[in-house]
C-alpha cells in the first residue's frame, strides 16, 4: 500500500501566498483599532466640531439657523451672567484645586503604613469616589440644609442656623466642600502608587541628618511626587472649571439667589436646552469653556517646566 504524502506546494504558490499575507497584514491594526475609532468619533470628534460649528450660528432647538460668524462671542462680551459664570467657575479653580493637590497627598501618607485596620480605612476614603454625585449631592444638601442635620446640632448647641443653601457665597463654598470631599479618595490613589515608588533609603538618610518629619516631607516626598502633584493639579483644575453637579444640586436650577452662583456649564445647559433653547449661543459659551480649559492645562505644564528648569 502507498504511504500518504504531503503536498506542500510549487515555490511559485508559497511566494504568491506569502505576498498575499504581506498586502493584508497592513490592514489589521486598522481592523482591530475600527471599533474604538467610531466610538471616539460619533461621541467625542462629531460632538465637538458640530459644537464649533453651532458656535457660529444662530441655531436654535427646533431651527437650523444661519451663520452669524463672531454675533455669538461679541454678544458674550455684554452678557452679565457670562461674566458671573467666569467668575464662579474661576473661583472654584482656586478654592478646590489647592485643596485637591495637597489633601489627598496628606492622606496617602497616613494610609500608606501597614497598620491593623488600614484596608478599612482605605475602603472608607475610596466609597465616595464610587457613589454617585447625584446622591453625594443628595445628603450633602440634607445635611445642611435649614432644617438640616448640621443646623439642627447648632440650634442644640444654642447658635443661629448657618444658610448653607441660601447664602451666595456659602453655596460656592459648600460646593467647594462636596467636590473636595468626593475627589480626596480618587487623588489618595494616585499618590499612593507614586508614594511606593519613593527610595525609603531617602528618608532613612534625611532622618540620620536629624531631619523631622515635616522636613522630611518637604525635602524628599514633595520632590519626589512632583510630577504626580502636576497631574492632579491639571485634572483637579480642568474637572473644577467644568462643574457642573455639585452646584446644581447646591444651588438649584436658577443658579442660587438671583442666579449668582451660575458657573459656565450651568449657563450652557440653561441657554442650549428646552424648545426654544439657543443652541448656537450655548455652543459659544462652550467653546470658550474648552478654551480656558485647554490654557489652564497649558498653564500648569508650564509652571512644572519652569520650576524643573
Amino acid at each position: 500500500m502507498a504511504s500518504p504524502t504531503l503536498t506542500t506546494g510549487t515555490p511559485g504558490a508559497r511566494k504568491g501566498g506569502a505576498r498575499r499575507v504581506r498586502r493584508q497584514l497592513p490592514t489589521s491594526p486598522w481592523l482591530f483599532a475600527a471599533p474604538g475609532l467610531l466610538i471616539t468619533g460619533a461621541f467625542i470628534l462629531y460632538p465637538f466640531v458640530s459644537t464649533l460649528v453651532n458656535s457660529f450660528t444662530d441655531r436654535r432647538t427646533l431651527v437650523a439657523g444661519e451663520f452669524v460668524g463672531l454675533a455669538n462671542f461679541r454678544e458674550l462680551l455684554h452678557d452679565d451672567m457670562f461674566w458671573i459664570g467666569l467668575r464662579n467657575s474661576t473661583l472654584y479653580v482656586l478654592g478646590v484645586v489647592p485643596a485637591l493637590v495637597l489633601l489627598p497627598l496628606l492622606l496617602a501618607l497616613l494610609v500608606q503604613k501597614n497598620i491593623p485596620g488600614i484596608t478599612f480605612f482605605r475602603s472608607a476614603f475610596y466609597t465616595p469616589v464610587v457613589a454617585s454625585i447625584v446622591v453625594v449631592g443628595l445628603i450633602w444638601v440634607w445635611l445642611l440644609d435649614e432644617r438640616g442635620l448640621v443646623n439642627s446640632l447648632l440650634t442644640t448647641l444654642g447658635a443661629s442656623p448657618v444658610g448653607f443653601l441660601s447664602d451666595q457665597w456659602l453655596i460656592l463654598l459648600s460646593a467647594m466642600g462636596v467636590t473636595v470631599w468626593k475627589g480626596l479618595g480618587y487623588y489618595m490613589i494616585i499618590y499612593l502608587a507614586a508614594l511606593a515608588n519613593v527610595p525609603r533609603e531617602l528618608h532613612e538618610a534625611a532622618a540620620v541628618d536629624g531631619a523631622g518629619a515635616v522636613r522630611r516631607f518637604l525635602t524628599v516626598t514633595v520632590p519626589a511626587v512632583r510630577s504626580t502633584m502636576v497631574l492632579v493639579a491639571a485634572l483637579s483644575s480642568v474637572a473644577a472649571f467644568k462643574v457642573f453637579s455639585e452646584v446644581y444640586l447646591m444651588a438649584g436650577p436658577s443658579g442660587g439667589p438671583a442666579g449668582e452662583d451660575t458657573t459656565l456649564v450651568m449657563l450652557v445647559q440653561r441657554t442650549g436646552t428646552g424648545l426654544t433653547g439657543r443652541v448656537g449661543y450655548a455652543s459659544a459659551i462652550s467653546v470658550v469653556v474648552f478654551v480656558v480649559t485647554v490654557v489652564l492645562m497649558l498653564l500648569v505644564l508650564r509652571a512644572d517646566r519652569k520650576e524643573e528648569s
